[in-house]
């Protein structure tokens, strides 16, 4: 609050009191006020007009203290202010000093500069090549499997790189021999098979100390398992899934001590190792029967079934057929094969005439082909019903990938190719159950065809002989 503010409210304080005094003659005697400041009755107009002077002696001394103090706190901001310019002048000639002295250092720089590719002269291309070397040697370093059993090999050549790329600093001559050691050492740890330990992290996750065997640059393997060497972290861990086929002369590696030993390596190693991710990646035949589906379960389903009745039919077939050759060998008839039952018949009918006597053989000829040619219908319907099942699983599996590319894009081609390789199992599984169970109807049934090639063949032998015997005796035995 200003000082022209306190003081109307000082006479509009005073303006108040007198009204309510003028309103007090009646009984002036009898009421008395009472002093808020010093706590004194009041008991006449002139001790009121004391107190409003006393409290504004007292209001002016306040105001007086305040004016003071904004004067002080001006002149002390004024003091900052200049203190402040001074600065800011000192700062000013200072910069300007450091300018001159940052330009008088830049053309000292270009002298010196000067002066260095001058004396460097032709060991400045030297240097260039050096440089572009060990970048060429550091990034091969980093990626090879040397570094496993080696670590930290990169380091010099990363400060002797940066030393090259500098104005300021020249490598020294052991730098340079580094270099040359480094790359000696590569080109002959890449022809050798050594041993070393270190920490591995298998397949669970666990990390146990382990011997480490080293081909080359081609693959490393601990305990039988092939690893794989991050070089970005410098950690060793075990194929989560090992190449099929591979791990016994991995094996076989691990216990020599001397001599040859074969072993399978990837020849892609020092590039990346990108063979044996694909043999690592490979489905094997389990993992591609459960690609083929609900469709390739089916298929699998009728190649067994195929299977069981081929083996049965065929098991039974060959004991009826070597109860048909024991029945051609004896005189008594036995029911407990076809042919015996055949000629039972013809022996029941004897005195039929040819034509009569050839009906009954026929009609039992035909009751007994139903038993012999038992399910070879139904292992024929198996192997044409495969191949169209199996085209059945493709057309449905290459309707997925279709609708994967029409969600997701053609921009990945192993994507295509991968659902297009499980779209076609199921092809592949209904002519696996196909073929055999063609060739096992071939089999079985040319047991079947034994058996009533032998039955037809008896029966037409009896037949032939009832006319026989109905010739009339006179005529010759050629005509007969």
């Amino acid at each position: 609050m200003s000082a022209l503010s306190r003081a109307l409210c000082t006479v509009l304080r005073t303006v108040l009191l007198m009204s309510a005094l003028s309103a007090l003659p009646t009984i002036a005697a009898e009421t008395s006020s009472t002093d808020q400041t010093t706590g004194s009755e009041v008991k006449s107009l002139d001790a009121l007009l004391q107190l409003i002077k006393t409290a504004k002696l007292q209001e002016s001394k306040e105001h007086r203290q305040r004016e003071r103090a904004f004067k002080a706190d001006k002149d002390r901001q004024a003091q900052l202010l200049q203190q402040a310019q001074q600065q800011k002048a000192e700062e000013e000639a200072r910069s300007a000093q450091l300018e001159s002295t940052f330009s008088d250092n830049e053309r000292e720089l270009d002298v010196l500069r000067e002066q260095m590719e001058n004396r460097l002269g032709t060991l400045k291309e030297l240097f260039g090549h050096i440089t572009a070397t060990a970048g060429d040697t550091v990034t091969r370093l980093e990626k090879s499997l040397v570094s496993a059993q080696y670590p930290g090999r990169t380091v010099q050549l990363n400060e002797l790189i940066e030393k090259m790329s500098s104005n300021s600093r020249l490598p020294s001559l052991e730098e340079i021999e580094n270099l040359a050691y480094e790359m000696s050492r590569e080109m002959v740890e890449s022809g050798r098979v050594s041993r070393f330990n270190t920490t591995v992290l298998s397949a669970d996750g666990t990390q146990s100390e382990q011997e480490v065997i080293r081909i080359g640059l081609f693959n490393l393997v601990s305990n039988g398992r092939y690893l794989n060497y991050n070089s970005d972290s410098g950690v060793l861990a075990e194929l989560a899934r090992q190449p099929r086929g591979l791990s016994k002369g991995a094996v076989e590696l691990q216990s020599a001590s001397t001599g040859f030993t074969p072993a399978s390596i990837d020849p892609s190693g020092p590039a990346g190792g990108g063979l044996l991710r694909a043999l690592v990646d490979r489905p094997g035949p389990v993992e591609k029967w459960h690609q083929g589906g609900l469709v390739g379960y089916v298929i699998t389903g009728l190649g067994a079934v195929a299977l069981v009745l081929a083996l049965w039919r065929a098991v039974v077939l060959r004991g009826v057929f070597a109860g048909v050759r024991r029945q051609l060998q004896q005189d008594e008839y036995s029911s407990n094969n076809p042919l015996g039952r055949v000629l039972s018949v013809a022996d029941a009918h004897a005195g039929l005439d040819p034509e009569s006597m050839e009906l009954k053989l026929h009609e039992a000829i035909l009751k007994e082909r139903p038993a012999i040619e038992l399910a070879l219908n139904l292992l024929k319907i198996i192997a044409m019903i495969a191949p169209l099942m199996g085209l059945l699983g493709t057309v449905t599996g290459m309707i997925v990938v279709f609708q994967q590319i029409t969600i997701f894009g053609a921009g990945d081609p192993k994507l295509m190719a991968g659902g297009i390789s499980q779209a076609l199992v199921t092809t592949v599984l209904g002519l696996l159950v196909a073929i055999p169970t063609l060739l096992l109807h071939t089999w079985v049934n040319g047991y079947a065809r034994r058996i009533l090639h032998v039955l037809e063949e008896q029966s037409a032998g009896i037949v032939a002989i009832k006319a026989e015997s109905r010739l009339p005796q006179d005529l010759p035995s050629e005509n007969r």
